[in-house]
């Protein structure tokens, strides 16, 4: 036996002793296992299996495909966010390099919206939308996850109420001042709609239990618990302009035009599928979400939800 296969099963002993375990039944199992496969390892099959139609409409199907897309990257998103906030020796370099890969993700869905927006056509679109009704993006958890998990509460509350939310407010008190809440309710008699009501019989508790995990272990929370030396690191303070820029700005705008292209084709300007006021509930310019509002100049505030800001240039 060579010296390198001795090293080899002498650290294959230290792995499996370390679990109590004897690395002579690990090693006598691999002589029986079958090689893997793509196939297997991806789990093809099962992942070409999710795709059902409610409609016999064509067009359908690559909107059902595209939106699992969607929820597949915001779970790399969220594995990411992941990532920084369990790191117990969070460097700079670090903490920037899982910003860019996020940031990248979301990139790359701000691009992609021509999928639907030109993939689509619009008289099947709005047949089939009926079907879906009151199912919407809006009911997107993972996407409301990232949210919580990248900055402070505050930054998520309704403008109307900021003034009245802090840090001692209940949870569940925040969570029914949340910006979103406004979508799926009716202005004038404040009922929740059924949208809503779904979303919140769905997961509320879950979103209860996430958003106590990252109150104090959000992206934000975290920068600003770095060492003064850290939180000025160019390269930090860009990647996270970037981030919030990109999720905030150019990819609700991104999805903002797209959905404007089908809900406005009418005579008769539609509502989004689960009958919320889209354009207000999307433009960032009535909501401002901005997950690190420190790290703005007064300007680029005053112009938040521009498409074409410039202020995203690096410092």
């Amino acid at each position: 036996m060579s010296a390198v296969n001795q090293q080899l099963l002498k650290d294959l002993e230290t792995k499996y002793e370390a679990i109590g375990q004897n690395v002579n039944t690990h090693l006598e199992g691999l002589l029986h296992s079958t090689p893997i496969t793509y196939w297997d390892y991806i789990q093809t099959d099962a992942l070409l299996s999710l795709q059902t139609q409610r409609t016999q409409l064509p067009d359908e199907m690559v909107f059902i495909m595209y939106h699992q897309i969607n929820e597949l990257i915001f779970k790399m998103i969220l594995w990411e966010i992941n990532q920084v906030s369990e790191c117990e020796n969070l460097t700079t370099d670090l903490f920037a390099k899982h910003l860019g890969r996020i940031s990248r993700y979301f990139d790359m869905l701000s691009s992609s919206f021509t999928i639907m927006g030109d993939g689509m056509d619009v008289e099947q679109y709005m047949k089939f939308r009926n079907t879906l009704t009151p199912a919407s993006g809006f009911q997107s958890a993972q996407y409301r996850m990232i949210e919580f998990a990248s900055t402070e509460l505050i930054n998520l509350i309704d403008n109307r109420f900021r003034a009245t939310i802090d840090r001692n407010t209940p949870f569940e008190h925040a969570f029914n001042h949340l910006y979103w809440q406004a979508a799926g309710k009716d202005h004038a008699s404040g009922k929740k709609s059924t949208l809503l009501n779904k979303f919140e019989e769905r997961y509320m508790e879950d979103f209860l239990v996430f958003m106590k995990q990252y109150n104090q272990n959000n992206l934000w929370s975290i920068f600003k618990r770095l060492p003064e030396a850290d939180q000025q690191n160019k390269k930090l303070r860009n990647a996270m302009r970037h981030y919030d820029h990109t999720v905030n700005v150019r990819w609700v705008m991104a999805h903002y035009h797209a959905a404007g292209k089908y809900l406005n084709s009418g005579e008769e300007k539609a509502e989004a599928t689960g009958g919320s006021e889209w354009q207000k509930y999307m433009h960032p310019k009535y909501q401002r979400r901005i997950f690190f509002p420190d790290l703005w100049e007064a300007e680029e505030l005053k112009n938040w939800g521009v498409d074409n800001l410039e202020s995203i240039k690096k410092l």
